[in-house]
């Protein structure tokens, strides 16, 4: 196997795993929906969004890919609000 070969092999792996935490993420999302709409709260949480951004940029090891890991973050945000949004 080449080189780019198991590279891609072990993106597919990774791959895998992030759907995997991706749908978990999603049904505790579905479970913060249940509790705001039985609070009637407003979908955008600007502070814990800015709290969860800053405690995993602590946690990042290899600093030169904040820049990427923001994006990355910004992006599953955005996918749990429209979540949220569309399952009002």
């Amino acid at each position: 196997m080449s080189l780019i070969d198991e590279a891609r092999k072990e993106i597919n792996d990774i791959d895998k795993k992030m759907l995997d935490l991706f749908e978990l993420r999603m049904e505790a999302v579905k479970k913060v929906l249940e509790y705001k709409k039985k609070n009637k709260l407003q979908i955008l949480d600007e502070k814990r969004e800015n709290e969860i951004i800053q405690k995993n940029l602590e946690m990042l090891n290899n600093k030169s890919l904040e820049e990427y890991y923001l994006i990355f973050l910004k992006g599953v945000f955005d996918s749990s609000k429209k979540y949220q949004g569309d399952n009002l």
